[in-house]
């Protein structure tokens, strides 16, 4: 990891870490978050140094909740930070709406760390538009630096307008690499104190009244700061002129030439003014930016409104993408109408056709386990498979395929629910420790009310893993001066009133078979706990005990029981048919051996 505590110079900093940086030299008291990529490496770092900064860290059991405890802190006076994927904002939604109302009284920013192209997300929302749902300010730097620079001029917004600011990045933000200037580190105030006011924090219907007129007020002071915002500015010349923001910025300034570049950093609300101004004095506007023509849309209104009949180009009129997330090709739409450089290969290439290699579960993944075990139990019967966001959503992959229903994080346990009152087939819901934590709680308590008769699988593998291994409550927490106790998910489900609670080891494959033969048969609530650590948590730790498989070559009868059962990419199937273990990648964990008819695998010290 970089030096985030450095004095000044200069270092290449992911843009992620540069954030963080940010957060140092603006003097962040406070910062929340449930964990997603792309904004995961934040959270990472800040579990190490939040100490160290003076800054109070925590990883919340979901997005509303890491809203709502930064948004306290914000109401007591210090500068907090609350951040998460794209998808977790929707989480988050409902206690921002309303917070725009109340305000804040220190300083707060939400990063939103959208996914254009969904490299690690379910979808490719374009979260911008909340900022203008929720009528608060937008900032979206397009570099590490300014990923770090804007943070404090965020900051200085928020606070003058005592509204939380739309920290807006995307994944070629938060993952890029750059040469980044260090300024100077401001100390964190450390303790906040909270000033009673009923009207402003209390919105009951006659109070939001009020307080929905305090902030289209402040909206339209946000709207003042945006036109005198050196967040925005233009560079270029010539007579077409291009507005972009965010990574596209990089994309126009690197290949496109000849033109006027208006470049928008402060992006809720636009410097209308200033664009208007902008657009009179040229031929033809083009719009460059990734996914909804938000900008674009606005541009057009501007135009209508101030009787402007410039045209304008970009996504509405097909000459830029609206799906996906841009590169330099996406500019080949605009060659008709500015000069776009070509790309350069810096050398030749060979073409070597590489075999496809999907995501797969780890060599030992203790969801192998169960999901097979799951596949047995379920022969003959008709049931739906509710899958969730982690991990075991690789479970949809043969030969597994247990996944017939995925929508968001604990939305498994809910549609399951759904399907067994409506369908007369049996809904097995598979979902994450840390995913039982951030969302699975209400809809198991919702099944119990209800009587709905389903299966709830929870995949304990005692930590977060896909997004890093972040600790959860499961796990119990250790850093920054903080901890805790772990909490039993087992005490916790009888504790809401499941009466079928099972706790399994899958590596034991034909014990689990007949735990989930007897979920599936219970005529109610059935919850079974699959708990064994991740091995790559494991190994991370120094913990993983060195173990192998070996196949026995004389008593293996090459009835690929294990690659059709396990599937383990530590199994190895030659060109005569054999079976046999990649040392380099099995853990020993003896799931092929459970399952092998012919006992010709063994587990070996």
């Amino acid at each position: 990891m970089s030096d985030l505590f450095a004095e000044g110079g200069k270092q290449l900093l992911l843009g992620n870490e540069a954030i963080v940086r940010g957060l140092i030299e603006s003097g962040a008291d406070f910062a929340s978050t449930y964990p997603g990529t792309p904004s995961s490496e934040i959270g990472n770092i800040l579990e190490k140094i939040s100490e160290q900064a003076g800054m109070y860290f925590e990883f919340s059991v979901n997005e509303k909740v890491a809203f709502e405890v930064s948004a306290a802190a914000a109401s007591a006076g210090l500068r907090s930070f609350t951040f998460m994927k794209h998808v977790g904002l929707n989480v988050a939604a409902d206690p921002m709406m309303t917070l725009a109302y109340a305000g804040v009284t220190g300083g707060m920013l939400i990063l939103s760390a959208d996914d254009p192209s969904a490299h690690s997300s379910q979808n490719e929302q374009d979260n911008r538009y909340y900022s203008t749902l929720a009528l608060i300010p937008m900032i979206e730097p397009s570099t590490p630096q300014e990923g770090k620079d804007m943070v404090a001029e965020a900051y200085r917004v928020s606070e003058s307008l005592q509204l939380p600011v739309l920290y807006r990045t995307t994944t070629r933000v938060n993952h890029a690499r750059g040469v980044v200037e260090l300024g100077a580190r401001t100390m964190p105030k450390g303790t906040g104190h909270f000033d009673r006011d009923v009207v402003r924090f209390v919105n009951i219907p006659a109070h939001a009244r009020v307080n929905r007129n305090r902030l289209l007020e402040q909206y339209r002071k946000a709207q003042e700061m945006s036109e005198a915002s050196p967040l925005n500015f233009v560079e270029g010349e010539g007579d077409i002129g291009i507005i972009t923001s965010g990574v596209s910025y990089t994309y126009v300034r690197e290949f496109v030439s000849g033109v006027s570049i208006f470049k928008l950093g402060f992006t809720n609300p636009l410097p209308e003014k200033r664009l208007a101004d902008f657009i009179r004095s040229k031929k033809a506007i083009i719009i460059v930016e990734e996914l909804e023509p938000f900008l674009e849309d606005q541009i057009l209104r501007i135009c209508g409104q101030n009787g402007l009949s410039v045209p304008v180009y970009g996504k509405r009129t097909g000459h830029l993408p609206r799906a996906w997330e841009f590169s330099p090709d996406s500019l080949a739409g605009i060659r008709d109408l500015v000069k776009v450089a070509e790309l350069k290969e810096p050398m030749p290439r060979t073409e070597v056709k590489l075999p496809s290699r999907p995501p797969t579960l780890c060599a030992g993944c203790p969801h192998r386990g169960l999901f097979a075990a799951t596949k047995k139990a379920s022969v003959g019967k008709d049931v739906i498979f509710c899958s969730d966001i982690g991990c075991y959503t690789l479970g949809v992959q043969p030969p597994f395929n247990c996944a017939d229903f995925i929508i968001c994080m604990g939305g498994g346990a809910g549609a399951a629910g759904g399907f067994d009152a409506s369908t007369n087939q049996k809904a097995i819901a598979f979902m994450g420790d840390s995913t039982f934590f951030h969302s699975g709680v209400p809809p198991l308590v919702n099944a119990l009310f209800n009587n709905h008769k389903i299966v709830q699988v929870i995949l304990d593998n005692r930590t977060t893993a896909m997004t890093g291994h972040q600790p959860n409550p499961g796990t119990g927490r250790d850093f920054g001066g903080v901890t805790t106790d772990a909490l039993d998910i087992e005490q916790l489900v009888r504790g809401v009133g499941a009466k079928f609670v099972r706790t399994v080891n899958p590596y034991n494959v034909k014990e689990a078979v007949q735990v989930m033969k007897d979920a599936i048969e219970y005529d109610g609530v059935a919850v079974v706990i699959s708990k064994c650590p991740c091995p790559l948590e494991l190994k991370k730790r120094k913990a993983l005990v060195p173990r192998m498989c070996e196949v026995d070559q004389e008593r293996c009868v090459r009835c690929h029981m294990c690659l059709k059962t396990i599937a383990c990419p530590a199994l190895i199937k030659g060109k005569d048919g054999s079976v046999s273990t990649d040392p380099t990648q099995c853990i020993g964990c003896g799931m092929c051996a459970d399952v092998c008819p012919k006992k010709a695998i063994e587990v070996k010290q």
